[in-house]
């Protein structure tokens, strides 16, 4: 079984800086015995000295820091069907990876798993998890799972094709909340997502490089509504983003961040079809009202950021 699953989904692991935890990582990705790009993200520590201790492991290195949008280039990479993505300090279940290509083999419009996500050692549930797990969307796709509008990029599995089409994560976002345009942009061209409980992913939060992302999540929540809402909900839900968050330094610079970005979302922006809009709305509701309700800065969309926040309190 695990010789098929190998010939289908490539493991596609995201590094910075990650030294002091990336050979845990690695002992449990290669157990695994499917394929595994690492793409480094310039980092100036031991991290591609200690993966190239791992014998059959591809390393791609980039000679600068591009967040995201450097899984593209494993994507680019691979040769399988499907990708597995994770962050360096996640790693992933075997028999949910084959649950999770199993389902895309039977459902060629699924384009995103989204794992439960498992936190440390006492394994408690990510809250993101939770509020998957609730997504009140309904399924007219005849899929498993409960049907998403957005997925956990270091936590998810993506048929390559429907990732490729979309042109994958864009530079400009970096990194935080970036998950989010590519995934409305896959809805509108309509693949579908799910979380699938039986799908699991380890996370044991380094927290490194956490206090350093909060802005641009900030930022690139404000931009993707934008590039991707009609105007009345843009509005709408930029200024509930804008009251709700939390009135940081991280706030004020994710605020001046979105300046500079207005001529590209002016010239690049695309609004997404009625139906992925009215789905994209029923979560704005139940974002707002229900008992996980996010808080901005950032979207409380992991619990490497979460907890973070919870600190700040």
């Amino acid at each position: 079984m695990t010789s098929t699953l190998a010939s289908r989904l490539t493991i596609v692991l995201l590094t910075y800086n990650s030294a002091g935890w990336i050979e845990r990582t690695l002992e449990h990705l290669t157990a695994l015995k499917v394929p595994i790009i690492a793409v480094d993200n310039g980092s100036s520590d031991a991290t591609v000295r200690i993966i190239r201790t791992f014998p059959g492991i591809s390393i791609i290195s980039l000679a600068a820091n591009i967040g995201a949008a450097a899984r593209n280039e494993g994507v680019r990479a691979a040769i399988t069907a499907y990708i597995a993505f994770c962050d360096d300090d996640v790693w992933w279940d075997q028999e949910g990876l084959e649950i999770a290509a199993t389902l895309m083999d039977m459902h060629p419009k699924l384009g995103v798993v989204n794992a439960r996500i498992l936190v440390n050692e006492d394994e408690r549930i990510d809250p993101i998890s939770r509020i998957m797990a609730a997504s009140p969307l309904i399924d007219k796709a005849g899929i498993p799972g409960k049907v998403l509008m957005g997925f956990m990029a270091g936590a998810s599995v993506v048929r390559r094709a429907a990732f490729l089409q979309v042109h994958g994560y864009n530079s400009k976002f970096f990194i935080g909340g970036e998950e989010e345009a590519v995934a409305w942009e896959l809805a509108d061209k309509g693949w579908e997502m799910r979380y699938i409980e039986d799908v699991t992913a380890y996370h044991y939060p380094s927290m490194q490089n956490a206090p350093y992302l909060q802005h641009y999540g900030f930022r690139n929540t404000i931009w993707t509504t934008w590039l991707h809402r009609p105007f009345p909900a843009a509005l709408s839900w930029t200024w509930y983003v804008i009251k709700s968050s939390h009135k940081n330094a991280a706030f004020i610079k994710g605020l001046l961040m979105v300046v500079p970005g207005i001529p590209w979302i002016i010239r690049t922006r695309k609004v997404v079809s009625p139906e992925v809009e009215n789905q994209i709305a029923m979560l704005d509701v139940d974002k707002k009202v229900g008992p996980d309700a996010r808080r901005y800065c950032t979207p409380v969309q992991s619990t490497k950021v979460g907890t973070l926040q919870k600190n700040r309190r």
